[in-house]
C-alpha cells in the first residue's frame, strides 16, 4: 500500500519481537521489513521455535531489550499466551520503556494493566461485518462451514452466533455445515474432500446468490476454487488476505521481490476474477493483518516517542496514522469485554477491498 515510508532517525531504538520465519511467516516478514527501513532505530528479535516448550526463553528474550539504554519501545508480535511476566519485567527494569503487543492473546484485563497498547482484530464485530457485506454483494443465502473443535472456541463461537443473527435480520436464509474434524483424527484432506463434494450441492439447493464462510484457513483452496466454478460469493475468509488460497486457486505468478507488493497481488486477483467472469463476487481485506498491525505498531512507537502531543489513547488517531502510513481505512474502537470497556485496548476492522 502506498505512503509507508517513514522519517524518524531519533537517536532512540525500538525492538520488534515475532516469531520466526517458518513458525510465522507474515509476523518475521513485517519485523525484518521495519528493520530493513529503520536500521538505526528498529531491532527484530525472534521468540523460540517451540513457543509452548521454550516460554521462559520467550520471555527473557523479551525482557533482553530492555538491556539497551537507548531503547524506548518493545513490540510484540505473536499471537500467543503466556507473555505478560516479560511486560512486567521490563517496566521494573526501565517504566519509560513503551510497550505494545500486535498483537498477543491472554486476558484483557491483564493485558490492559500490564502493557501499555495493545492491538488486535475485532474478531466478534466480523461475525456482524461479513453477513452485511455479503447482503450488500447480492447474497440470500449464508452457509457457514466449521468442525466441533473449532466451534468449541469461545471466539469462533461467539462469531458464529453474530453471524446468524446479522444475517437473519439481514433477511438472508441461514445454513450451518459441519464438517469432518481435522482436529479429533480427522485429516484437513477429509474436510477438503467433504466440502468439494457439498458445496455444489448447497449451490444447486440455494443458487449462486449464496456466500459461503469457513471458519479454518485450509477450508479456503476448495472454497474459492469451487467460488470460480459455481459462481457464488464468498465476501470475506476467516482470514482475510490476498495471500490465502488466491494465489494458488488462481495460478498467480508472484516474484519473490512482490511478495509483499499487495497493490500489484491485488491487481493480479482482479485480473484473474475478471477473466472468470466473477468480478464484484469475492472481497477481502487489502493487506494481511498479520503484516499491517506489527508495521503499524512500530510507526504507532515511533509518534509515541517523536511527539507528545499524539493521542495513542483516540481510536479516531489511530484510524488516520493507518491512512497516512498505508493509504488504507481502518476503523479502530475500544475493546469492550463482558460489559468492561478498556482504554488501552484496540480492536480493528479493516475496509475490504472487492476483487
Amino acid at each position: 500500500m502506498n505512503g509507508k515510508s517513514g522519517s524518524s532517525d531519533g537517536d532512540y531504538h525500538i525492538a520488534i519481537v515475532t516469531p520466526t520465519l517458518s513458525a510465522s511467516e507474515d509476523e518475521f516478514r513485517a519485523g525484518e521489513a521495519m528493520a530493513k527501513e529503520y536500521p538505526n532505530v528498529v531491532t527484530h528479535l525472534t521468540l523460540p521455535e517451540n513457543f509452548e516448550d521454550e516460554i521462559e526463553t520467550c520471555i527473557s528474550t523479551i525482557v533482553s531489550a530492555a538491556d539497551d539504554p537507548k531503547m524506548k519501545a518493545v513490540i510484540v508480535a505473536s499471537g500467543q499466551s503466556g507473555l505478560i511476566p516479560a511486560f512486567q519485567q521490563i517496566k521494573e527494569k526501565n517504566p519509560e520503556i513503551i510497550t505494545i503487543t500486535a498483537p498477543i492473546f491472554d486476558e484483557p484485563e491483564m493485558m490492559s494493566k500490564y502493557i501499555d497498547i495493545n492491538l488486535d482484530t475485532n474478531w466478534i464485530k466480523r461475525g456482524e461485518t461479513i453477513p452485511t457485506k455479503a447482503k450488500q454483494m447480492g447474497a440470500k443465502t449464508f452457509i457457514h462451514y466449521s468442525f466441533p473443535t473449532h466451534l468449541s472456541k469461545p471466539l469462533i463461537s461467539a462469531r458464529k452466533d453474530m453471524m446468524k443473527k446479522t444475517s437473519e435480520a439481514l433477511g438472508m436464509e441461514w445454513v450451518e455445515v459441519v464438517t469432518p474434524d481435522p482436529q479429533t483424527g480427522d485429516s484437513v484432506e477429509a474436510m477438503q474432500q467433504f466440502l468439494r463434494e457439498d458445496i455444489p450441492r448447497q449451490i444447486a439447493k440455494y443458487g449462486k446468490d449464496t456466500n459461503i464462510f469457513g471458519s479454518n484457513c485450509p477450508m479456503y483452496d476448495v472454497i474459492l476454487d469451487e467460488a470460480m466454478k459455481e459462481g457464488f460469493i464468498v465476501a470475506e475468509q476467516c482470514c482475510p488476505t490476498p495471500t490465502q488460497a488466491y494465489p494458488t486457486v488462481l495460478g498467480l505468478e508472484i516474484a519473490e521481490e512482490d511478495g509483499t507488493n499487495f497493490d500489484k497481488i491485488n491487481e493480479m486477483i482482479s485480473q484473474k476474477v475478471a477473466d472468470k467472469g466473477m468480478t464484484g463476487r469475492l472481497s477481502g481485506w487489502p493487506i494481511p493483518v498479520t503484516i499491517y498491525m506489527p508495521e503499524f505498531a512500530v510507526y504507532l512507537a515511533m509518534e509515541m516517542i517523536d511527539n507528545p502531543d499524539f493521542d495513542a489513547k483516540d481510536p479516531a488517531v489511530l484510524n488516520q496514522l493507518t491512512k497516512d502510513k498505508f493509504g488504507i481505512e481502518v476503523e479502530y474502537e475500544k475493546l469492550n469485554s463482558n460489559g468492561k470497556t478498556y482504554d488501552n485496548y484496540f480492536v480493528m476492522i479493516m475496509d475490504s477491498i472487492f476483487y
